[in-house]
């Protein structure tokens, strides 16, 4: 990491009354400059409470949207404008209305990973780690859910509910590439070690883990955890936040390679410009704004 570049980081901070958000997946010297790093949704209500006039948030579109959404009276730049989640891309306003049509009585309850068009269409919003707890709260036994299917199972598992995944099949490109075979592999390569691994992941993955959370749920729970050694399948780069946070503990991926390159499109360098007039402004269409922030406030009730 450039000496140079952090100097100039923590400059600019200061004359833009400026913050660094980066989410765990983020390249690890962006973490490391960061004035706070965790999850989406943890970071954007982590802005409303930071006195600042600028956010750079160093994740993905959605997430950004989000932060924007919620902190309406402050000015939030993404570093890169093609850093987006394919899965978000996934679950369209026509994908939604055609459902909609379909199944015009259930509750469509959007998780968080999703366009703000998207979660303006919701009656409700959830994270992966309060996803249980929302559904839950649902006077309903059948919801809609989406854009992740693994989720939606997860989900469904844990509340026995009947839940339709919207669209049919939605994913996360890295946590499909976990499966059985790598978790058999990841018990004889660490047969003392703890397996977290994220909701996202297939349900074959999920049944024969130790433990299953989101990315903030995971750092809790190794931090509070007598366990010395972890493997962890969920994207790598939450692995340098949970290295750094327990020293004392061994951390090891599932799955060496999986690697979100759209998380990894953010440069040092593009935070560097972001704080001294560059970046990309990310703007949300007032009325969707608006509808969007309901159904993220609801979710901040339920959980």
């Amino acid at each position: 990491m450039s000496d140079e570049l952090i100097e100039k980081i923590s400059k600019l901070k200061k004359e833009k009354k400026a913050v660094v958000l980066a989410h765990n997946y983020q390249r690890s010297e962006i973490q490391d400059v960061a004035d706070a790093v965790g999850d989406s949704i943890e970071l954007s209500r982590r802005a409303v409470e930071i006195d600042a006039k600028l956010v750079v948030f160093s994740a993905v579109d959605f997430m950004a949207q989000s932060a924007a959404i919620l902190n309406p009276d402050k000015e939030v730049v993404i570093p890169r404008a093609g850093a987006r989640c394919p899965m978000a891309q996934m679950l369209t306003p026509e994908v939604v209305e055609a459902y909609r049509r379909r199944y015009p009585s259930l509750p469509l309850v959007v998780y968080v990973n999703s366009l703000a068009e998207t979660k303006a269409l919701a009656d409700i919003c959830c994270t992966s780690a309060n996803a249980v707890k929302v559904v839950e709260s649902l006077n309903s036994d059948r919801v809609l859910f989406g854009p992740d299917r693994n989720l939606a199972e997860y989900v469904a598992s844990r509340t026995g509910k009947e839940v339709i995944p919207v669209p049919e099949w939605g994913f996360c490109p890295v946590h499909v590439m976990y499966d059985s075979k790598c978790v058999e592999e990841a018990r004889a390569a660490h047969p003392d070690a703890v397996f977290m691994a994220h909701p996202e992941c297939p349900p074959e993955v999920l049944e024969k883990a130790d433990y299953v959370g989101s990315t903030s749920q995971m750092v809790r729970y190794a931090k509070q955890s007598s366990a010395l050694k972890f493997v962890v399948a969920t994207e790598v780069g939450l692995l340098h936040r949970l290295r750094k946070e327990n020293p004392s503990k061994r951390f090891f991926p599932a799955v060496e390679d999986a690697l979100c390159v759209n998380m990894k499109a953010n440069r040092l360098l593009d935070v560097v410009e972001c704080l001294a007039g560059g970046g990309h402004r990310v703007v949300v269409e007032p009325k969707v704004a608006e509808r969007a922030r309901k159904a993220l406030e609801k979710m901040f009730e339920v959980s």
